[in-house]
């Protein structure tokens, strides 16, 4: 029998990925295309351009499939995964009525506002893409978070088309919901000319990101959290439960039918700080790091790995993305002396995101009753041996990566593994698809030190607020 492979769509806040995976878990080739600068027209408005999300797949999926020297009709599913908490607008023949809203948009927060009778549908985005793919008007119920006429409990609208309409929706207006796992459509000539993916494939349903990363990271069991680290930061635990009215959490749909996802409070320009701070140090670092057979990233983590513990009290405060609630709030870099460098504020970064997680899974896993035995660290940050030290270090347990830290690309290839039978439960799809890399072990002497430098930093923005909220009267 000829090897059978699944294709994954990963589409991100940054990028759209196209990985192509064989049933072992193993990348056979993948390629992705950057998407476009979002539109910023008016405050508070953020979209993407044009048909960016569907174009960049498509670019993507032709340069991914250029590669594939397998048969493509072993090629079993293509298994979608797209951004959650954006909100697409739809005519009544599927095209876009307006560019789809980012994850950023206040109008996400908000229920829809009908301005205009050529709305036919409101959806998410990955209904938006599954319709490009298939033509059907069906999606996953697990990528539905924000403002939606949702029954968390039954992963279904409401029953009572009253309630449909407090969210300024008709029923008619709304996507056929599926459950993770399940065949979507298949992919239509059109949408195969596109993207070069076979006509007839099954487009199978995941989730919103942050869980079909979960599934693709090994986060199954309730005594581990992943830690994804995004533009968005964030962790999460999987469980069986549904709470409500949670203070430290929120309660996400996980990417296994019937299971759900608790969310801790994250960092909104996490993983961007770091990238910030690379691009503070300009060009002629970047080439300094060429030069020398690295990456600028590779170069800060070995200069700050000559850094003590704690960056001789320098301290990060990540707030480079204010709450709508608070605009006054601003990053923060406190305690600079003369001994302070690059290293030291790159490894101060490093530091602030791990003991702000340290906080908020705290938070969380008290309001739960849950006490961790081990964390898994996903997303590009966890290729640094310094980063997974430090957040073992931090929270006081070994931290774990796994060979392929781009998760979500793996749990879309498992949810369509499942699908199409080629495993016959997500447990057995996880045990064959996940694979650990390696697992870094806490120095306790250094988790001391960490404990009680978090207690010094959970209190900075206490002082630092009203300071902000004056200057913030100036500058806004």
């Amino acid at each position: 029998m000829s090897k059978k492979y699944i294709l994954a769509v990963d589409g991100g806040s940054q990028s759209s990925k196209i990985v192509i995976f064989d049933l072992e878990g193993n990348i056979v080739c993948e390629e992705k295309e950057n998407l476009r600068p979002v539109n910023l027209p008016s405050p508070g408005i953020v979209e993407h351009p044009d048909d960016d999300l569907w174009d960049s797949i498509a670019v993507a999926s032709k340069k991914t499939l250029a590669k594939f020297d397998g048969d493509v009709k072993d090629i079993m599913a293509v298994g979608l995964c797209t951004i959650r908490f954006c909100r697409a607008l739809l005519k009544k023949d599927g095209s876009l009525y307006s560019p789809v809203m980012s994850w950023m948009d206040q109008r996400v927060s908000r229920v829809h506002e009908q301005v205009s009778d050529e709305i036919a549908y409101v959806t998410t985005s990955s209904g938006y893409i599954t319709h490009r793919f298939t033509g059907n008007f069906n999606d996953t119920a697990a990528n539905y978070q924000g403002v939606w006429p949702m029954d968390t409990d039954t992963w279904q609208w409401y029953e009572d088309d009253r309630k449909i309409a407090e969210y300024n929706l008709t029923r008619d207006m709304l996507f056929h919901l599926q459950m993770p796992g399940t065949i979507l459509g298949y992919v239509t000539k059109e949408a195969s000319e596109a993207t070069g993916i076979p006509e007839g494939l099954p487009v199978v349903a995941t989730a919103n990101d942050k869980a079909v990363e979960a599934l693709g990271a090994g986060c199954t069991g309730e005594k581990t959290a992943l830690i994804s680290l995004g533009t968005y930061i964030a962790a999460m635990a999987q469980g069986h439960d549904n709470p409500k009215n949670t203070v430290n959490f929120w309660s996400n749909f996980a990417s296994v039918p019937n299971q759900y996802l608790y969310e801790s409070n994250g960092i909104r320009r996490g993983m961007w700080t770091v990238s910030w701070f690379k691009n503070v140090l300009g060009d002629s670092y970047a080439e300094k790091a060429r030069s020398m057979g690295m990456s600028a990233e590779e170069l800060l983590s070995r200069e700050a790995e000559e850094v003590p513990v704690g960056s001789d009290g320098l301290m990060t405060v990540l707030d480079f993305l204010a709450p709508a609630d608070q605009p006054f709030k601003k990053g923060i870099m406190i305690g600079f002396d003369g001994r302070h460098g690059r290293a030291h504020m790159y490894r101060s970064i490093l530091e602030g995101i791990a003991m702000t997680m340290k906080s908020r899974v705290d938070e969380m896993c008290e309001e739960l009753g849950l006490k961790l035995d081990n964390l898994i660290i996903s997303g590009g940050g966890s290729n640094s041996d310094l980063f997974m030290q430090i957040f073992s270090d931090v929270f006081g347990i070994p931290a774990s990566r796994n060979v392929v830290n781009g998760s979500a690309a793996v749990g879309s290839a498992i949810c369509a593994a499942v699908a199409v039978g080629a495993y016959k439960t997500f447990d057995e799809a996880v045990a064959h698809m996940v694979r650990m890399r390696d697992t870094f072990r806490p120095d306790l002497q250094n988790t001391g030190k960490y404990a009680r430098a978090n207690a010094v930093y959970r209190d900075i923005t206490k002082g630092t607020d009203d300071l902000l909220k004056r200057s913030y009267e100036i500058f806004s």
